[in-house]
């Protein structure tokens, strides 16, 4: 696996350990977990800054969290979910090792309508990966 794929799956690892069902890359399911969701999107690598000799590519890949909650208590169960998303990102910020940091910038919530159910509450969490590599695509 490149140094990109071996970073997000240890991200999403360290996510399933979580209460909130952690998916990758999938569509928001017709049910929503007691517990909350957490959809991992890879997200942009975005345009590394390189240096020679010997030639290495630093990036500050933007990964992103979609973090949903549902039912009566959705503020409270949304607050707990970030804050169980903050505790496992600062538990180790270099994921053992595989990158050299890795951040999280604060949700926008927003409630969403479900029509016949209670509504939503979400947010997309974005994830910075500080790495480096010797080439763009290994």
């Amino acid at each position: 696996m490149t140094p990109r794929e071996t970073i997000l799956v240890a991200l999403h690892a360290r996510l399933s350990a979580l209460p909130a069902t952690a998916l990758r890359g999938d569509v928001l399911p017709e049910r929503m977990p007691v517990e909350g969701l957490m959809i991992l999107r890879d997200g942009e690598p975005g345009a590394p800054e390189v240096t020679l000799s010997p030639l290495c590519y630093h990036y500050q890949h933007r990964a992103e969290i979609e973090a949903v909650v549902q039912g009566t208590t959705r503020d409270a169960a949304f607050d707990t979910l970030c804050a169980s998303i903050g505790a496992a990102l600062a538990a180790d910020r270099t994921l053992g090792g595989l990158c050299d940091w890795i951040e999280a910038e604060a949700p926008r919530p927003v409630d969403l309508p479900v029509e016949g159910a209670t509504s939503l509450k979400a947010a997309v969490i974005p994830v910075v990966l500080h790495y480096s590599t010797a080439d763009p695509l290994a």
